[in-house]
């Protein structure tokens, strides 16, 4: 009996709130305030700043010592050193009576109606309810929370049309419904019974703020702390220079004799006066994550990445059997399998595939006299059938999703060029302070290329929502188009393939040195 199977490279792995805090054990940070002019925020964002430092001064918490405070950098804004500092040296320290955590909500006034929520709903519910609270006593920090960011979870339906066919779009969308399931859940459970606790109605646009501020500046896992917002240290901004994640951060005690907890952040690396304090927000996120969390990408190959789904079939005649041999080798019914550009395929994803796509003569493999020694053999080439089946099936999906965008990977390229440009030009008015601007000023040239004296204008229209559309459509056609080349090399080759009939043939003694078989004849 043939098999059959498909596979589908456009959806993305589903979102999983399961997997909201937990899937990084160290800090999420953001790119706060992702402001792309700073000709209107600036007055406001620098009053708001200057609360800020006076609130935390009065908390005893910062002083005119402090290596480093917040300031306006090209980001929106930053933490910035107020002297030259030296790799490792402690930055900030904040006490734990500044954090926001579960603790905080029990203690608060709807405390007893979020007991039985999860904990990143009833942080932002509070965060939503302290927001709406003119005399709240978080206020000084809550008026430095971007009202959005880049993130993708807050794109207009237009943005969004720029991600079509991509795994990005997916996942975002994902987001958003799981976000509005959540909203309409709290909503009946909560909001609607209690709505005296709350001075304003409560909207799933405020629910999708608090998501957003939590999914990209909270931190979990550290030192018994499952969900912690830290003002000030959600400040610091993310380098891809930065390599370095470990040691940069920690909760300790305060003291020798002391039971309170403080929040420490070090410097990575040296930094001048009037330099930014930066670090390394993860290593191993994808530009996608890194999309969705905090709404930037890097030009990393190693952030590109595609996941190919892979799933065995309820209605193949062997399900039972193959659902065994996958979970007895670590997998499922449906396995994830991340393909990083400029990266080998994963190593057990041929087997899977293999596995998946067994039938016919080769079916033998799955009776329980193999069930041992099976994945060794999927290891390796089963038969041509087996091989010729995966090679067409991967190479049939890689064109059908990429087919799903709307542009060419020459457009994007095109379009991505356009954008850097654009980044490049920024990057070269971010240096220059606003108040240095005039409408004399002369013509900027920036890379053999020269721009009008109103170029101060022309930064309301850089549009990192759009690079970061680019970016994805490009980077996933790139990881599509190389994932189909190993496999169409792979199909090239398959008459060279040595298969499981051979290899057993070899380990009886029944192949000769030129490959041919060997018959014994009786005497």
């Amino acid at each position: 009996m043939a098999t059959h199977f498909t596979l589908s490279l456009s959806p993305s792995k589903p979102f999983k709130n399961s997997t909201f805090f937990t899937k990084n054990p160290f800090l999420h940070f953001k790119k706060p305030l992702s402001i792309t002019s700073f000709q209107s925020p600036q007055p406001a964002a620098a009053a708001a700043v200057q609360t800020f430092w006076q609130w935390l001064s009065d908390q005893d918490v910062v002083s005119a010592k402090t290596p480093a405070k917040p300031g306006l950098v090209p980001q929106g804004l930053g933490l910035v050193a107020q002297r030259d500092i030296s790799r490792n040296e402690v930055v900030l320290e904040i006490p734990k009576k500044l954090w926001i955590n579960p603790d905080v909500v029990a203690a608060s006034e709807i405390g007893n109606v979020c007991s039985g929520l999860k904990p990143w709903v009833s942080v932002a519910l509070f965060l939503i309810r302290e927001k709406f609270k003119e005399d709240s006593t978080w206020r000084p920090y809550l008026d430095v929370l971007p009202e959005s960011t880049n993130s993708t979870i807050f794109w207009s339906e237009e943005e969004l049309a720029e991600l079509q066919g991509t795994q990005l779009l997916s996942t975002t969308l994902g987001v958003k419904s799981y976000l509005q399931r959540e909203f309409l859940k709290v909503e009946e459970e909560i909001l609607v019974p209690h709505k005296q606790l709350f001075t304003s109605p409560v909207t799933l646009d405020d629910f999708s703020w608090a998501f957003g501020i939590l999914r990209s500046r909270s931190f979990s896992r550290l030192r018994g702390q499952n969900l912690v917002l830290i003002p000030l240290a959600d400040l610091v901004n993310h380098s891809p220079d930065i390599t370095i994640e470990d040691g940069v951060y920690e909760i300790k005690g305060a003291g020798l004799f002391s039971r309170d907890l403080i929040f420490s952040l070090r410097s990575p690396i040296s930094l001048k006066a009037g330099e930014q304090v930066l670090i390394q927000y993860n290593l191993n996120m994808s530009n996608a994550e890194l999309a969705v969390d905090y709404g930037f990408i890097e030009a990393k190959s190693d952030r590109n990445m595609y996941t190919l789904t892979l799933q065995i079939s309820e209605s193949d005649p062997f399900f039972g059997d193959k659902l065994d041999i996958a979970e007895t080798n670590g997998l499922g019914e449906i396995a994830d399998f991340d393909i990083v550009l400029g990266n080998p395929l994963p190593p057990t994803l041929l087997p899977y595939l293999r596995l998946v796509a067994l039938g016919g003569t080769d079916v033998f493999l799955l009776e329980s006299i193999f069930r041992n020694t099976i994945w060794g053999h999927l290891e390796l080439p089963v038969s041509r059938a087996n091989e010729e089946l995966i090679c067409r099936v991967v190479r049939d999906a890689c064109k059908s999703a990429l087919s799903g965008y709307h542009t060419t990977i020459e457009e994007d390229f095109s379009s991505n060029k356009a954008s850097l440009m654009k980044n490049l030009i920024k990057k070269e008015l971010d240096q220059v302070p606003f108040s240095d601007y005039s409408e004399q000023s002369t013509s900027l040239v920036t890379q053999g290329l020269s721009f009008p004296p109103d170029e101060k204008l022309k930064r309301k229209e850089l549009n990192p929502r759009l690079g970061i559309a680019v970016g994805i459509r490009a980077e996933e056609k790139k990881v599509l188009q190389q994932i189909d080349e190993i496999f169409k090399q792979r199909q090239s080759e398959l008459d060279e393939l040595e298969y499981y009939q051979e290899r057993r043939l070899k380990d009886l003694g029944l192949v000769g040195e030129q490959g041919e078989i060997i018959f014994w004849e009786s005497k």
